[in-house]
């Protein structure tokens, strides 16, 4: 996420620790090279013009100059300036309004819209929200039927819309059965176009008279870059937006609408898409994306990951049983790679350490981590129950016999068996209070990572 930005930024605060002392000379330089690094992530220029004075400003006007460590002072400054650039705090979705609480996403064609509404409904179910998905989107081919089919996977209720009638007649008769079937929410999605037109705008202010939304979320695509940011503009004249949903953030190196959005809108950034999975969206924190882009991580948000789908009953057995001086098992390893998985996977973790950590990974392909996840599952699953309890009897015939059976090579299962004794012996120091062993033990060590 925002790679390119994060590695220019990155390489500026090296040469602002650097420094011993500073004047205004150095600091317009320090700042000259910030400008570009803003400029070639498709920042906004109004954007980076308000950044940059801004960062100056209070460079100048502050103690930095006399600081004893300067640039830690900057840095701070260029964090702080980053967060309220993106608008300071999360701000939540509103509900306070007699049910159903109506969600109304707008946006290009092409920028999510569709995606965005069945990964918000799963989020809201999480909520204990009743839920409906609606579509109103009668000009792109399968547009509803690909409503239908998401809401299918995720046990969601899908109004049941055609392309043969009319979006304000959709409108209506959804707003109707929702009430009718005392449903909590109501996420509407709407049609889309390859560029802002006056039908579809006459079309999408109706849609809000029709169902006067409690929110009004302007969904982007971030690859946009600064066509986003026209874009935005647009449909900020058009509706009373309520906040930002900003996608496909996972495949955009640049990521300047990021930065852009809040600004040029006035409108909170709400979500942020971070896979095409129907989990693959989160609420966006600006504070802690400040501290992903200068490469300082999101731990805050990996706990809350790991709060949220890791098994803690599994983890507390583990826990005890490694305590108790118990052997560690392929069992026990499949787990744990369970846990790594739910949590979204290698990349997702990466993304969120701080760049020190992430750094030592930075060959390695997420996907090829991902991948080797998968595979280790497929080759403890193809193992007996003893061969899983007691690894050592794992000989040559049956390292060909579990390679056959999970569809890989043998010398992937020497790898897998060779990564399990290492994370074994981890587990053994563990039981003999040898924690500080155990984390310099962990560098390079995770599946796929070696």
């Amino acid at each position: 996420m925002l790679e390119n930005l994060t590695e220019r930024l990155q390489s500026v605060i090296k040469t602002i620790r650097g420094q011993s002392r500073f004047s205004e000379e150095n600091i317009s330089d320090a700042m000259r090279e910030v400008r570009i690094a803003l400029i070639e992530a498709d920042v906004a220029l109004p954007v980076v013009k308000y950044f940059i004075d801004r960062v100056k400003e209070k460079v100048l006007g502050s103690e930095v100059l006399k600081s004893i460590t300067p640039g830690q002072a900057i840095i701070k400054i260029v964090q702080d300036e980053l967060t309220s650039l993106m608008g300071s705090e999360n701000v939540s979705l509103n509900f306070s309004t007699k049910p159903p609480a109506v969600i109304l996403m707008a946006g290009l064609q092409g920028s999510g819209k569709t995606t965005t509404v069945a990964k918000l409904a799963k989020i809201l179910l999480g909520q204990k929200k009743k839920v409906l998905v609606a579509s109103a989107d009668v000009y792109r081919p399968a547009a509803i039927d690909q409503l239908k089919t998401l809401a299918v996977g995720l046990n969601v209720e899908c109004f049941d819309s055609s392309p043969k009638d009319k979006p304000i007649k959709i409108a209506a008769a959804t707003l109707e059965y929702a009430k009718k079937y005392f449903f909590d929410v109501v996420i509407f999605d709407t049609a889309g176009r390859l560029g802002i037109d006056e039908v579809m705008m006459k079309e999408i202010k109706q849609l809000h008279k029709t169902l006067i939304p409690i929110e009004t979320l302007f969904v982007v695509d971030a690859m946009q870059g600064q066509d986003a940011v026209n874009t935005a503009k647009a449909f900020g004249e058009a509706l009373p937006l309520t906040g930002v949903v900003l996608t496909k953030l996972d495949g955009d190196s640049r990521g300047g609408a990021a930065l852009s959005v809040r600004y040029i809108t006035d409108k909170p950034i709400k979500y942020i898409g971070i896979s095409e999975k129907t989990d693959g969206l989160e609420a966006f924190h600006p504070e802690r994306m400040a501290s992903r882009i200068l490469g300082m991580g999101d731990i805050v948000g990996l706990v809350e990951e790991a709060q949220k789908n890791v098994d803690t009953k599994e983890a507390e057995k583990l826990a005890e049983k490694v305590k108790s001086g118990k052997s560690f098992d392929l069992d026990d390893f499949k787990n744990q790679i369970t846990q790594m998985k739910k949590m979204g996977g290698v990349g997702a973790m990466m993304d969120k350490m701080p760049s020190q950590i992430s750094g030592a990974a930075a060959k390695i392909n997420p996907e090829d981590g991902d991948k080797s996840l998968v595979q280790i599952e497929a080759i403890i699953s193809s193992m007996t129950f003893q061969e899983r309890k007691y690894p050592d009897v794992i000989k040559a015939k049956r390292k060909i016999r579990i390679a056959s059976g999970s569809g890989v090579q043998v010398q992937d299962v020497n790898r897998l068996l060779k990564q399990f004794e290492e994370m074994q012996k981890m587990m053994k120091r563990f039981s003999k209070g040898g924690i500080g062993k155990i984390m310099r033990g962990l560098t390079g060590r995770f599946p796929g990572m070696n």
